[in-house]
């Protein structure tokens, strides 16, 4: 096959792996800057170009879209699949699981364990709102954050009121979670791959800190997840639509409950703490499932 990733650079680990895992397969890859892939959207024969060429040899399309860059990614993905490449993970997938609050939805209708979540926008309703979510401690979370930034635990209704005050104030998008306090500072990272669990670990927080993220000075390790927590990670990634996803975990009291599915799962924490090779499941993958214009919504909303 001729795969595409679409990465802000070769450098990345995640990406690097997965052109190493491909190329030891025998299939040709580049890595293609997508900030700086331009469109010709025309209904005959949508194209994109990059730095003068025109990319139009690619049987599949690997996304490693960044937050940041989460809407021009996603239009340069979509283009792609109109011109009939298979996309690793679809472009409404990426978009739908991007919208944290949209996400959570989704999987609420579906029935999937959550953490309490409220959602406001006037300050007059901050009061109810902490009780809606069980009150003191909480979490809030900015919607638009990442890899544990924005995310603010206030021990204290007086906190909660003054933190919710001021991010309303700044005009941002945010939601209240209730604090999970039997997990321990600690979540579960699953990967997916199509309908399976490939690998999992335990993200454990630095001391004094609340937020596991590996950015932010967590550390990973082996765990051994219950069926539950396997179903429910596999659940969370088909709900949202996407053949590979890493789905957040946190044990609660009451089960396991999400707490985010990542479309654009790093790679190195996981193959660190568990030694495989999850880079080649992922082209395995791709080799079983990419056709020529099979490019089908998954999923609902």
């Amino acid at each position: 096959m001729r795969i595409a990733i679409l990465s802000r650079s070769s450098n990345i680990y995640s990406t690097r792996r997965l052109k190493e895992a491909a190329t030891e397969r025998g299939h040709e890859v580049r890595v293609v800057d997508t900030l700086r892939c331009y469109m010709n959207i025309a209904s005959h024969r949508p194209t994109i170009h990059y730095r003068g060429d025109q990319l139009d040899e690619f049987d599949a399309v690997i996304p490693r879209i960044g937050a940041s860059v989460t809407f021009y990614g996603t239009a340069v993905l979509r283009q792609f699949e109109m011109m009939g490449t298979f996309p690793l993970n679809e472009s409404v997938a990426v978009t739908r699981s991007r919208d944290k609050l949209r996400s959570l939805q989704l999987l609420s209708r579906r029935g999937v364990g959550l953490p309490v979540t409220g959602f406001a926008r006037a300050t007059d309703d901050i009061g109810d709102l902490i009780q809606m979510v069980g009150g003191a401690p909480l979490v809030v979370k900015l919607l638009e954050g990442t890899q544990g930034i924005g995310v603010v635990l206030c021990e204290t209704k007086k906190a909660a009121e003054s933190v919710l005050e001021a991010f309303m104030g700044l005009n941002v998008s945010i939601m209240v979670q209730e604090y999970i306090k039997e997990a321990g500072g600690a979540d579960i990272r699953c990967f997916v791959v199509g309908d399976k669990v490939v690998a999992s670990i335990k993200r454990q927080a630095k001391p004094g800190e609340f937020r596991s993220n590996l950015h932010r000075g967590g550390t990973a390790s082996l765990i051994k997840i219950t069926p539950e927590e396997r179903s429910t990670a596999v659940r969370a990634a088909r709900i949202m639509g996407l053949n590979v996803a890493g789905v957040d975990l946190l044990r609660s009291n009451h089960g396991p409950l999400v707490m985010e599915v990542n479309s654009s799962p790093g790679l190195e924490g996981i193959e660190t703490a568990t030694g495989k090779d999850v880079a080649g499941m992922i082209i395995g993958f791709m080799e079983k499932k990419a056709e020529a214009g099979k490019t089908r919504t998954r999923g609902k909303g």
